[in-house]
């Protein structure tokens, strides 16, 4: 019998490397797709960023000439403000909209299902179209929401073409065109806490607000640390609502890094400072990120 289990455990270990192999051809298309179109142009860039080249003539070696150029550059700095005064606005009102649109669509309610596909239904929708769209209902002149404030004795602003709301402005749309994809996610954190806590603070006489407050949100912790990683890298890549909605204007009030770094590369045609502010900017993404996972004590896990 020791033989048979000897020959056994050495067929199994003789079937491994060909099981390997089988996942390894079956995730070769994925792999290649990764490093034909992902990985090597990350490489690309990063050498590009090194170089003056304007397309119309080979790369020349500059070294950190256009990272100096950009840190020297006001516009960049005015970009990378309103890149965060972007994400410091959206990341807290996407999230709240969004948990509390879950809290209530978890709830047994009548025609729960229609809500959800409702509420989830911009998701899908091209940021292009909804942009289109909230850029009529923002019109000064005949746009439906200043229409509907002057029924109320409020005369709309310029929402586009004022300094001060159009940040503003955009943050909205973005928040009422993406708040269901956290909904559906904060869904699935809500559905995976078990019964019995709630059933057990019941018991003990708790509220709806001890129940939130002291078995929600703690449970809720991964759920909402996935979403806070998310969302804060997608606000940094902020781009078609602005570039559809205001160009990065009234006055370069919208203008932020991806439209900066689309107008240097396809505007302008200087790639090589394209490429160092794409590096740039993904440097920012990852420090940020890193230090989320840092200071990341308030997550709880099960």
């Amino acid at each position: 019998s020791l033989k048979g289990i000897d020959m056994a455990s050495l067929l199994q270990r003789r079937r491994l490397p060909r099981d390997t192999w089988w996942a390894y051809l079956f995730l070769s298309p994925v792999l290649f797709g990764a490093f034909i179109f992902v990985l090597a142009p990350a490489i690309a860039t990063l050498f590009i960023s090194f170089t003056e080249w304007q397309m119309g003539s080979a790369p020349s070696w500059i070294g950190v000439e256009n990272y100096r150029k950009e840190f020297n550059e006001p516009l960049f700095w005015q970009a990378l403000r309103n890149t965060a005064y972007y994400t410091v606005g959206i990341i807290p009102l996407n999230m709240a909209v969004s948990l509390l649109l879950a809290l209530a669509l978890n709830a047994p309610i009548r025609y729960r299902v229609f809500y959800r596909t409702v509420f989830f239904m911009p998701v899908v929708t091209s940021v292009v179209a909804v942009a289109l769209v909230w850029s009529w209902l923002y019109n000064p002149d005949f746009g439906v929401i200043n229409l509907l404030l002057a029924k109320i004795g409020i005369q709309g602003p310029g929402w586009l073409t004022s300094q001060q709301w159009a940040m503003p402005s955009v943050i909205i749309m973005s928040v009422w065109h993406g708040m269901g994809y956290n909904m559906v996610i904060f869904l699935a954190g809500l559905q995976g806490i078990p019964v019995h806590l709630y059933e057990a603070a019941k018991i003990d006489g708790a509220n709806w607000w001890s129940e939130f407050r002291h078995i929600t949100l703690p449970m809720l912790s991964p759920t909402t640390f996935f979403i806070l990683i998310i969302s804060i890298i997608g606000s940094f890549q902020v781009f078609g609502q602005i570039y559809m909605m205001t160009r990065g204007g009234p006055a370069n009030a919208t203008h932020v890094l991806v439209l900066r770094i689309f107008n240097l590369a396809f505007r302008f045609f200087h790639m090589g400072q394209a490429a160092a502010l794409a590096w740039v900017l993904f440097v920012i993404i990852m420090a940020v990120t890193l230090i989320q996972f840092r200071y990341s004590r308030w997550v709880h896990y099960e």
